[in-house]
């Protein structure tokens, strides 16, 4: 019987590690249009997470919502002219300004 429970419970204690799973995501393969024909939920996310993965790579340790949300919509509009650019050279190019 002890040895049926910590069985178990060993078995148990794997199940976290098989849960953790890293998603790579080709940014350079991206394109506007994708990025458009996102729901809006989805490109709340997209656009938080993007924001972020910018500011890293800027070295930014600042969180402006008022900021994100104007570059947000600067992109949205950028992207509209522009549907077959990625959104990586999209974001380059509205921060360099």
């Amino acid at each position: 019987m002890k040895l049926r429970l910590a069985s178990t419970a060993f078995a148990i204690s794997l199940l976290p590690m098989v849960a953790n799973a890293q998603v790579t995501v080709d940014m350079a393969a991206f394109t506007c249009s994708d990025y458009l024909a996102m729901s809006p939920a989805m490109s709340r996310d997209f656009s938080a997470w993007m924001s972020g993965w910018i500011s890293y790579h800027n070295n930014r340790k600042v969180v402006d919502l008022i900021a994100h949300e104007k570059n947000m919509a600067s992109l949205k509009s950028w992207c509209q002219f522009r549907p077959q650019t990625s959104v990586l050279a999209a974001a380059q190019s509205l921060i360099s300004r």
